[in-house]
């Protein structure tokens, strides 16, 4: 269990557990009246959106069945039940459309499978490629939405490079590091469907700007 201001997420039902990049990606992301998280998990980015955005209407999804119960359950316990809607589907197949789309993606690329097959779904992009994934939010996003990912350093530029494909623009880009001696080791980034300005800036994790972005969820 893992308690937020104003939520509580339980997460012994889902592989994949609340983490930084969560968090982060949960509260960086722009919003607007209809959100999508793809990848849903927990649910813990819906329902950072959700709080956020108090008249949006969150569409959560995620394929896997125990990430659904898990995310179903944490919702359901959240005073932002009304806002959110939780759905086994995957991205390639589902439909609609919205101004701001996360996702937490999985990131592994030809590398070795854990035992684990629930957590090898959550990790490894064998079930949602970034192809597929750039693909489906295109397909997904409002002409004027925000598409906002956070990946490893080594695999942002794979990330960008499937955007750019599609016929994204990066519009912004948060490099994390943990103390400020040492290199990036994750970036969010957003993308939007027309040429705009490039945004960039450094975050380290436990400083003025990390407290300003997650104080309105952390105990």
């Amino acid at each position: 269990m893992f308690r937020f201001k104003r939520f509580v997420v339980e997460q012994d039902l889902c592989a994949m557990k609340v983490g930084m990049d969560g968090v982060l990606l949960g509260a960086w992301a722009n919003g607007g009246n209809r959100i999508l998280d793809i990848g849903t998990g927990t649910g813990l980015i819906a329902l950072m959106m959700a709080q956020r955005n108090m008249n949006a209407m969150v569409t959560a999804i995620d394929i896997d069945e125990g990430a659904i119960s898990q995310a179903m359950m944490n919702v359901q316990n959240s005073i932002f039940k009304n806002q959110i809607i939780v759905k086994r589907e995957s991205v390639q197949e589902h439909h609609g459309l919205y101004d701001s789309i996360v996702c937490n993606p999985p990131y592994f690329i030809n590398s070795l499978n854990a035992p684990n097959q629930q957590r090898n779904m959550a990790r490894h992009t064998d079930t949602l490629t970034y192809a597929e994934l750039m693909c489906s939010a295109y397909r997904l996003l409002s002409d004027d939405g925000e598409f906002s990912v956070i990946v490893p350093f080594d695999y942002k530029r794979r990330m960008e490079d499937e955007a750019t494909f599609v016929g994204f623009f990066l519009h912004h880009m948060l490099g994390v590091r943990t103390i400020e001696s040492k290199p990036v080791k994750r970036y969010l980034l957003s993308f939007v469907k027309h040429p705009i300005e490039r945004d960039y800036k450094i975050l380290t994790l436990g400083n003025k700007e990390y407290h300003s972005l997650t104080e309105d969820f952390y105990l």
